[in-house]
């Protein structure tokens, strides 16, 4: 009787534990940019254009932030839209594998999202070399940092890869209906 007890004790924290967790948004878009996607569901060079938008505007929110002498939890608010970025960074790759899959175009779309790579790896990079000089600070979000430059410059190779495979695809068709 009071194993079951201790169980059902235990079962009880985990729930009440569960619940008082705080909880992040499911989706860092907002809805003003969920609409502008609807609005290219089926047009990969606006929609990566769109991504690759919304991936800077949240980088640049983090300078801002960083930047800003009134801002007190530096180290969370900074974890949390790095949390953010990489949300609608990894976005943009599930949308990019959808419109291969589909076998679309995507030559323009990928020089968007190349340049747009080349742009985050910057930022990122001197974003760590800022955490390098605090780094009590960047204790807390460090682990982020160094998975969203991980997934940057990954995709980044993967991204320039696609392109030459599309640029060779593409022009095969192109002489194939000559």
């Amino acid at each position: 009787m009071s194993r079951a007890r201790s169980i059902l004790g235990v079962c009880f924290l985990l729930c009440v534990a569960g619940v008082s967790a705080p909880q992040r948004r499911s989706d860092p878009l907002t809805q003003a940019e969920i609409d502008q996607l609807r609005d290219t569901a089926v047009e990969p060079e606006l929609r990566m254009k769109l991504y690759v938008q919304f991936a800077r505007a949240r980088l640049v929110s983090v300078e801002q932030m960083r930047s800003d002498p009134k801002v007190t939890d530096r180290p969370q608010q900074t974890h949390h839209m790095l949390e953010d970025f990489l949300a609608v960074y990894d976005e943009l790759n599930d949308n990019l594998d959808n419109f291969e899959d589909r076998k679309s175009d995507l030559r323009k779309a990928l020089k968007a999202v190349i340049e747009g790579d080349t742009e985050f790896q910057a930022k990122l990079r001197a974003l760590q070399d800022d955490a390098r000089s605090s780094r009590e600070e960047a204790g807390e979000y460090r682990f982020i940092l160094s998975n969203a430059i991980e997934s940057v410059d990954s995709n980044t190779e993967d991204h320039r890869k696609l392109l030459a495979e599309q640029e060779e695809i593409w022009k095969h068709k192109k002489k194939g209906k000559s």
